[in-house]
């Protein structure tokens, strides 16, 4: 059920957790702990996979987004929905607003959990337990080198963190992530950590390499709990499961 789970209890009072795809009731190409694509799997599995993931880890609300790759940071705590039961889920619970468009999100309210789903991008967590500020991103490519963590990290300095660090979630790795030429030499240009080869010998980009070097330039310290979602047998992969593959998230929160 979970790739890393940290209690709160032993971490400053924030949680974190990213999840694989196993102990959930999802089938086919979601099997089995599918927690998004609510667009092909069923209601009822998300509401089970989400609550047995509830169940372990004592979380209530989750607050999730609508991503589009790009940078926007939404501040989950001037949203007015109270993100009850399962309206992470979003507009397949009846009655329930669309989710916010964007990559990222932070909040200061306790017992509050901010998930980003995945299938081979990159979830970051981030935190400042001192002045109790969370937030997580999804980093994809486009996301990553167009500055969706530095708009993080500055949200989050904003609502006054300052001693900052993140966790690395699951994601295809350098050594598996093939691109076309032009488009690794155009990240690198941009990142240059992002800079890689496959392990058959063709361009490819980093993306933990990447997000790790802009975090650390930023002042953040940085843990890696990445393993790779496409050699990974536990993890969900849109290159290696197709493009009805489940998602895998990253969970943050504020222990009450």
């Amino acid at each position: 059920m979970f790739d890393t789970l940290i209690d709160p209890a032993d971490n400053g009072g924030v949680g974190i957790a990213f999840t694989d795809r196993q102990g959930g009731v999802s089938i086919a190409a979601q099997a089995s702990l599918n927690l998004g694509r609510s667009d092909v799997d069923q209601y009822s599995h998300l509401r089970t996979n989400m609550a047995r993931v509830r169940a372990v880890t004592g979380i209530g609300p989750v607050a999730a987004l609508h991503q589009v790759h790009g940078v926007a940071v939404h501040n989950a705590d001037e949203d007015g929905r109270d993100w009850a039961d399962d309206a992470w889920v979003g507009d397949r619970v009846p009655g329930a607003p669309a989710l916010p468009v964007a990559d990222a999100a932070f909040t200061t309210r306790r017992g509050l959990a901010l998930v980003v789903r995945v299938a081979d991008c990159l979830p970051v967590l981030l935190a400042d337990p001192g002045a109790g500020v969370v937030a997580a991103a999804h980093a994809g490519r486009r996301g990553l080198l167009e500055g969706v963590l530095v708009q993080t990290v500055a949200a989050m300095r904003c609502a006054g963190a300052r001693d900052l660090q993140a966790w690395l979630g699951p994601h295809i790795c350098g050594r598996c992530y093939e691109v076309p030429v032009q488009m690794a030499a155009d990240a690198a240009a941009v990142l240059p950590a992002t800079r890689a080869t496959t392990s058959w010998g063709t361009p490819a980009v980093d993306l933990g390499a990447g997000a790790e070097a802009q975090l650390v330039d930023l002042g953040v310290r940085v843990t890696r709990h990445d393993p790779c979602t496409l050699t990974g047998q536990n993890l969900f992969s849109h290159r290696g499961d197709g493009a009805q593959t489940g998602r895998q998230v990253g969970l943050v929160w504020l222990a009450e």
